[in-house]
């Protein structure tokens, strides 16, 4: 990764190389400590670092954990939204369960009617039972008669094996009639070992009791069937009847020995007692395995790959450097002169090459579960409720870039976790992600919200803090007049429905025009305060600075400021208002445009896998937040619309973007998608966004998020967004029975007279319609707190229905 995109901003120790990294297991990918010295790193404007809010941390690994188990885990390509790592799929739904009660009741009746019919067989009480018998065997076999019974020893021999069969089908009959299978599995394979192998041999005992009691007809028949095939004489060798007892006591036995899992039992107990031999490092693995680095072997650099190996298999690596080398080897085969290089790099560094600018290979703290393989962030667990589809239920719901690139809206109260489970989640997959070399991140947020440590971040920008290194320029680094005019008009008066952006931006690119014309700059913010409010000598000394340059186009755009100044519908006075804003104390010095300034260029963020956190002054100059936030917002749109390299996904998180969105900024918002980024804004309601712009918001974004609390008002409108689907309704409406006969109206009377209720019937009907997948009033008073509702769309047009979603952050 190229150095130049650090602007400067390599911290102390850059250059050391981290230690030895401690990654964890597979469900928590590893991480890797920074080393003495880089740990006190300051960020790259060498700030003083500001404690952050407490988060409470990921669970960390122990030492020493594998890395090659993570990286070999499955990641199965799924629904958008579904977390991918280790993912199994769900059993098959079940139809509708039946109580406990219903089966017992049910096994019950079938086992009684068994034995009802099994004894009345024996006692001869079911007439023709032997007909089909007599129709397969010779006639003088049998007494006359469709009731005779058998007249010779081969008649009686056929009888046997017939009852046989018979008990057989009557016994599979029972069982498939009665659902013992599902009583079995519910009430003793579900308690497991080792009550699954006490009760199965339990069953195996008294089947055996009965079966050598000739209770059931086992014995007989097989000694029958075999005298038939082998001979009688077999019978005289008393070993040969004690191996068929034997072979028939295995065959009862087996099938219980299968329902009990008894060989499973005895290999665990067996297999118990001692530790399973560590797996060999050095032992070879198949070169398709993901571990084994298969994309550097199939190009022929079997060196680089072994090292990597290796330095997986140690812990030296952790899941940032897997990602990072993966993506740095992706950029190099499309340039096939860096491929020497970076091959040269990973057998003299191993996993430290191609570091990220900052020489930092991981975040200081993870508050949140990541797969950076895959570039998911959990934030929590889809319920299992009605309104989630069935294979959804239990499922772990992840964000990322392919879902942030539709951008997302979270609308939520305050306290309803939008900022710690939604906001700083994304901030920091999107900062590993940069470390990655994959994305570039702006989270923008009030001074002390828990957006990440400073430590986390490349460029910290704070608005009126003296000890900040970095400004904000408010021409976003361009130095044309008319697209900066644009930008700042919109970030200055595009909330003001009366004023017309397009009329502001005019009157600002007749004053920076001339401006950086004469001064090589554009104004700074008391320059431009002047400008608009038309001080004689502002302007004055441009015109004598014009004149002296001999731009006389120039002249003539200050000419026509001068004429319009003071006119009916002239947005100046707007402007000059709104500039107010930043022309204070605290302000003093922080817009600077001269040769001194060090503005933080917005444009480096489409250029260089940066993290940037800008900590705006909330509490004490809301208006100028909130008019610095649609600045930026409307800087990032214009950015990355016109940026011609897309090949880092750059995302703007908004914190809190109350009165930021603008009706060009929607615009842009609809275009990042087409230019590999995204925006995450949160919201504590929707009337945050001018009325007109509700609805094209919420179109404009793929990503849509309703917390606990929120009204019926905002449920209404993401219920509308959301559309409707076709359900199937049951109604179910209750008729008087009427008799006619006067035996049957007594019985409904004396019915009438203990129950208390008249003898009614039921009318069902089943249709199918079309309802709100959430209504207004289910997403302001049915979301538990902690929950939201959360649908998702990713930039390839797949899309999951909004899914009710536990946050745990």
């Amino acid at each position: 990764m190229d150095d130049d995109g650090t602007r400067g901003g390599r911290g102390p120790g850059a250059d050391r190389a981290p230690g030895p990294a401690a990654p964890p297991p597979p469900a928590y990918p590893p991480r890797v400590p920074h080393p003495a010295g880089a740990a006190s790193a300051q960020p790259v404007e060498h700030r003083q670092a500001v404690p952050a809010p407490a988060a409470p941390p990921v669970d960390q690994p122990a030492p020493g954990a594998p890395v090659d188990a993570w990286l070999r885990t499955p990641r199965p390509q799924q629904e958008p939204g579904v977390w991918r790592y280790g993912y199994t799929p769900p059993p098959p739904e079940e139809s509708e369960r039946v109580s406990d009660r219903s089966l017992l009741v049910g096994a019950l009746i079938a086992l009684l009617s068994a034995l009802l019919l099994w004894s009345l067989w024996r006692n001869g009480y079911l007439p023709y039972r032997l007909v089909p018998l007599k129709l397969f065997t010779p006639g003088e076999w049998w007494n006359p008669g469709t009731s005779g019974g058998p007249r010779t020893i081969e008649g009686s021999d056929a009888l046997t094996v017939y009852e046989a069969i018979l008990f057989g089908l009557l016994v599979y009959g029972c069982g498939r009639i009665g659902n013992f299978s599902e009583l079995f599995r519910r009430h003793v394979a579900e308690r497991g070992q080792p009550f699954l192998a006490l009760a199965a041999a339990v069953a195996a005992g008294l089947t055996q009791l009965l079966v050598w009691k000739e209770t059931l007809p086992v014995v007989r028949p097989v000694l029958v069937l075999v005298a038939s095939v082998a001979g009688g004489e077999i019978y005289q060798s008393q070993t040969v009847v004690n191996v068929i007892y034997g072979l028939i006591a295995a065959a009862v036995l087996w099938p219980f020995a299968r329902l009990g899992r008894w060989r499973e039992l005895i290999a665990a107990r067996r297999g118990g007692g001692t530790a399973p031999a560590p797996a060999d490092p050095s032992a070879p693995a198949t070169t398709t395995s993901a571990d084994q680095w298969p994309e550097l072997r199939a190009a022929g650099w079997t060196d680089a790959a072994d090292t990597l190996t290796a330095e997986v298999r140690t812990g030296r690596m952790n899941d940032v450097d897997v990602a990072r080398l993966r993506h740095a080897w992706r950029l190099a085969t499309r340039r096939p002169d860096r491929l020497g290089p970076l091959a040269e790099s990973v057998l003299r560094t191993g996993g430290a090459a191609a570091l990220h600018p900052s020489g930092h290979r991981d975040l200081p703290r993870r508050t949140a579960r990541h797969d950076v393989l895959t570039g998911q962030v959990r934030i929590g667990r889809c319920a299992d409720d009605p309104h989630n589809p069935y294979v959804r239920r239990g499922t772990g719901l992840a964000l990322d870039p392919a879902l942030l690139g539709t951008s997302l809206l979270a609308v939520g109260p305050p306290g309803a976790g939008k900022s710690a489970r939604l906001v700083r989640p994304a901030v920091e997959a999107l900062a590993l992600r940069a470390l990655a070399g994959q994305a570039a991140v702006l989270a923008v947020g009030g001074a002390g919200e828990p957006l990440g440590p400073d430590d986390a971040f490349d460029v910290v920008v704070r608005v009126g803090h003296p000890g900040s290194a970095h400004d904000i320029d408010l021409y976003g680094g361009t130095t044309d007049p008319d697209e900066a005019a644009a930008v700042l008009a919109e970030g200055l008066v595009g909330d003001v429905g009366s004023l017309d952006s397009r009329r502001a931006a005019t009157v600002l690119a007749q004053l920076l025009g001339p401006y950086r014309a004469a001064h090589g700059h554009f104004p700074s913010v008391p320059e431009l305060r002047e400008l608009l409010d038309g001080t004689p000598a502002a302007f004055a000394g441009l015109r004598a600075s014009l004149e002296a340059a001999g731009h006389h186009a120039m002249l003539r755009e200050l000419d026509a400021r001068s004429r319009q100044a003071g006119g009916p519908g002239d947005p100046a006075p707007a402007l000059a208002d709104r500039v107010a804003l930043l022309d204070r104390p605290t302000f003093a010095g922080f817009f600077a445009t001269g040769p001194d300034a060090r503005p933080f260029e917005l444009r480096a963020l489409g250029q260089y896998p940066l993290r940037v956190r800008v900590d705006l002054p909330e509490r004490g100059h809301a208006e100028a937040s909130r008019l610095l936030t649609r600045l930026l917002l409307a800087q990032f749109t214009a950015i990355t619309a016109a940026r011609t390299d897309t090949s880092l996904f750059v995302c703007l998180v908004l914190d809190d973007a109350t009165h930021a969105v603008t009706a060009e900024t929607v615009r842009g918002i609809r275009r990042l998608r087409s230019v590999n980024a995204g925006a995450v804004l949160a919201l504590r309601t929707v009337d945050d966004v001018p009325e007109a712009l509700h609805t094209p918001l919420l179109g404009a974004v793929g990503c849509t998020a309703a917390f606990s609390g929120i009204t019926t008002w905002d449920g209404k409108r993401f219920a509308e967004a959301w559309g409707k689907e076709w359900v199937e309704t049951r109604e179910v409406a209750q008729h008087t029975v009427f008799a006619d006969q006067p035996f049957t109206r007594a019985l409904h009377a004396l019915r009438k007279l203990v129950t208390g209720k008249a003898v009614t019937t039921d009318a069902v009907t089943v249709r199918q319609v079309e309802k709100e997948r959430w209504s207004a009033s289910e997403l302001a008073y049915a979301v538990p707190s902690g929950h939201a509702v959360i649908r998702l769309a990713n930039v390839d047009g797949e899309h999951a229905p909004p899914l009710l979603v536990h946050l745990d952050g």
